[in-house]
C-alpha cells in the first residue's frame, strides 16, 4: 500500500466575511454521489487533521474552512443544487448538516462567472437549493448589458475588501431541517447546561439556532473584543442540549460543532466592536454574538442572521423581548432589522405576507473570485496490484 494523489479542481471565493472552496460536481466525480467519500476528499484537501490545516488549502479558522459541491440543475426546482461542508480544524471531520449564506453568496457569483446561469440584460437571478437542508435561496448579481462581473465596489461589515455586489434572499417555507420554524412548538424553552437552566428560543430558519439572553450566561455585550473563553463550555453545552430538544441528534449521538448555531442576544446599547470602534446605541435594534464551530464568529453568519430575524418577528421570543420596538409589518414591504455584531451593524430586510408570516429575509453582500487551483488530494491505494 502506498499513497498517490489525484487532482481536484477548486474555485476559491470570498463571500461576505467567509472564504469558500467551490467544486463543480463533475470535477468531484466519481465522489459526488457518495457523501462519505466527499467528506474524506474534503478533509484531505483542507488538511483538516492539523490544527493549522498546514498540509491543505484550509484557512485554519471556521470562517475560512468551508466548501461546497455544486450541481447544475437547469430543469430542477432551482438553477443549481449545492452541498455545503464545514470542514474540521485539527479534526478530520466534515459536517454536512447545515448551510452558509456567505458561501451561497459566492456560489451565486460563481454560477454567473462559470456559465451555469447565463448572464441576463440587467441583473441575473440565481436560484440555489441547499441539499443539506432543502432550503431554496436566490442570489441577484448585476450583469449590465449581459456582461459578467469580475470586480466590484461593494463592501460588508467585517471586511474592508471590495467585491461584486450580491443580494442574497432566503425564502419560506422555513423549518427545512427540523420540520418547523419552532421545532419544540414554543417561542421560548428551558434548556439545561449541567446544573444550570437557560432560557432559549430554538428556531429553524436559515439554519437551526439556539438564541439565549446574554445576561443569563453573564456575557457583557458592551464589548465584543474578547474571545468568550470563560463562557465557551456553557455555550457548547447549550448547543448540545438544544440539539437534543430540536431533534437534531439522539441522546447517544455525539454533539455537533456546526449545528445548531448558538449565540446570545441583548438589547441595543453602546458597545465596542472587535476593531475597537464604538458602535452607538441608536445605530442598531439589538446586539448579537454567535459561535462559529468552537470560537466566536467575527461578525455573524448569514443563516444565523436569518434565524435572528425570524425570532425577532415572534412575540415572546428571547430576541423579540430585547429588540427595539419596531413599526408593524406591512405585507409585502420589507422592514429593516439592524443587528449589532462584533464587525459592526448588519442589516436584514424582512418581508411578511398578509397573515404576518415572514416569507423572505434578504441581505446585501459582496463576493469575489480569488483563485482557481488544481489541488493535490492524497489517496491510499495498492499500487502493486
Amino acid at each position: 500500500m502506498m499513497e498517490k494523489t489525484m487532482g481536484l479542481l477548486g474555485h476559491w471565493y470570498r463571500g461576505g466575511t467567509s472564504k469558500c472552496w467551490l467544486f463543480d460536481a463533475e470535477d468531484v466525480t466519481p465522489h459526488a454521489g457518495n457523501r462519505e467519500e466527499i467528506r474524506s476528499l474534503l478533509a484531505d484537501a483542507f488538511g483538516a487533521a492539523d490544527a493549522r490545516q498546514l498540509d491543505g488549502v484550509g484557512g485554519g479558522t471556521s470562517t475560512t474552512s468551508k466548501a461546497a459541491v455544486v450541481w447544475a440543475t437547469p430543469n430542477g426546482e432551482a438553477d443549481l443544487d449545492y452541498l455545503f461542508a464545514q470542514v474540521g480544524i485539527g479534526d478530520p471531520t466534515v459536517e454536512l448538516g447545515s448551510n452558509c449564506g456567505n458561501c451561497a453568496t459566492a456560489i451565486a457569483l460563481f454560477a454567473v462567472q462559470s456559465g451555469i446561469v447565463p448572464p441576463r440584460e440587467r441583473i441575473t437571478r440565481v436560484r440555489m437549493r441547499n441539499l443539506n437542508t432543502g432550503a431554496v435561496l436566490s442570489g441577484t448579481v448585476p450583469t449590465p448589458g449581459g456582461t459578467v462581473p469580475r470586480s466590484g465596489l461593494a463592501r460588508v461589515p467585517g471586511s474592508s475588501a471590495a467585491g461584486v455586489p450580491v443580494s442574497l434572499s432566503f425564502h419560506a417555507p422555513w423549518g427545512r431541517t427540523t420540520g418547523a420554524v419552532l421545532p419544540t412548538g414554543n417561542v421560548a424553552d428551558q434548556i439545561w447546561t449541567g446544573d444550570s437552566r437557560l432560557t432559549a428560543t430554538l428556531v429553524d430558519a436559515g439554519a437551526p439556532a439556539a438564541l439565549i439572553p446574554a445576561e443569563e450566561i453573564g456575557i457583557d455585550l458592551s464589548s465584543m473584543t474578547g474571545n468568550l473563553s470563560e463562557h465557551l463550555p456553557t455555550l457548547v453545552a447549550a448547543r448540545a442540549s438544544a440539539g437534543l430538544a430540536m431533534g437534531l441528534r439522539k441522546p447517544e449521538d455525539p454533539p455537533q460543532n456546526a449545528v445548531p448555531k448558538v449565540g446570545v442576544v441583548a438589547a441595543p446599547g453602546d458597545y465596542i466592536a472587535a476593531d475597537e470602534t464604538v458602535i452607538a446605541e441608536d445605530s442598531h435594534d439589538l446586539r448579537v454574538r454567535l459561535l462559529s464551530m468552537l470560537a466566536p464568529h467575527p461578525a455573524i453568519g448569514l443563516t444565523s442572521a436569518v434565524a435572528v430575524s425570524l425570532a425577532a418577528a415572534l412575540p415572546g421570543s428571547v430576541v423579540a423581548n430585547v429588540a427595539r420596538p419596531a413599526d408593524s409589518f406591512i405585507p409585502g414591504v420589507p422592514r429593516l432589522l439592524r443587528i449589532g455584531t462584533p464587525a459592526g451593524v448588519i442589516v436584514t430586510e424582512v418581508t411578511t405576507d398578509d397573515n404576518g408570516n415572514v416569507i423572505e429575509v434578504a441581505l446585501h453582500r459582496a463576493a469575489r473570485h480569488l483563485a482557481t487551483a488544481d489541488i493535490d488530494v492524497a489517496q491510499t491505494a495498492d499500487l502493486t496490484a
